[in-house]
């Protein structure tokens, strides 16, 4: 096998994988990001058509797999795996409990596709490397999870709130938009129905949440737009 022979399955490779994580790529996506033409995308697609690859071509709009297709496990290089086990410690140490629970069980899920003498290793950094824990070693929140699938599945939620501001609590319902952290606290950026606004509202001093039966329309704006917004108003961006 020559070296374009081997560029090629490389870029195949990748480009299965690039199929696998977004719904839907134009021919112009995949050139920009594997530095070709997108003639050679348009051959490279053909290619795994042929190879029996379920790649569905909506006209004038991309390429996507065929709903439920999944190809085997990714084989995971051994400074890939010490990223995944450095990253698992830093997340140990999280404040939101959900989100601990969550990636615990996907490193889990990572760590049985190892091969041996990979995992071996891997065990043995995860036995050598630490993160020194949060200042009271806790978890304040226990709510990311939960706020994210009401964030991708554009479901309003019903929280009671404590602003430390006033010392008041109240409940609102908010249509989650995007999520940060900063300073070990997670922030749900939301459209308070209440204020009419966009807020963010700490997840630690949300008390009570219900995710609720229906849907919103997405929200049109981006994130850089928010953080122009609250710059504008130059406010602290709390509710």
């Amino acid at each position: 096998m020559n070296d374009n022979d081997t560029n090629r399955l490389t870029r195949l490779t990748a480009l299965l994988t690039q199929l696998q994580t977004k719904r839907l790529l134009t021919a112009a996506e995949l050139a920009a990001r594997f530095a070709v033409s997108k003639r050679t995308i348009y051959r490279d697609i053909k290619a795994l058509e042929q190879a029996g690859v379920p790649v569905l071509t909506e006209e004038g709009k991309g390429y996507t797999l065929m709903e439920g297709y999944r190809i085997p496990p990714v084989m995971f290089s051994e400074s890939e795996a010490n990223a995944l086990i450095t990253a698992e410690q830093l997340v140990l140490n999280n404040k939101d409990a959900s989100f601990v629970d969550d990636y615990t069980r996907a490193i889990s899920k990572i760590k049985s596709v190892l091969v041996t003498n990979t995992k071996d290793k891997a065990n043995l950094l995860a036995s050598r490397i630490l993160a020194r824990p949060n200042a009271d070693n806790s978890h304040s929140s226990n709510n990311l999870s939960t706020l994210q699938l009401a964030l991708t599945h554009f479901n309003p939620v019903k929280i009671t709130y404590y602003s430390p501001d006033n010392s008041q609590t109240t409940e609102r319902i908010i249509e989650p938009f995007a999520l940060y952290t900063t300073q070990g606290n997670w922030l749900l950026v939301a459209l308070c129905r209440l204020r009419k606004d966009y807020r963010a509202f700490r997840l630690d001093r949300i008390e009570s949440l219900s995710v609720l039966p229906a849907t919103f329309e997405p929200h049109p704006i981006t994130f850089e737009e928010y953080f122009d917004i609250c710059r504008k108003k130059c406010l602290v961006p709390l509710p």
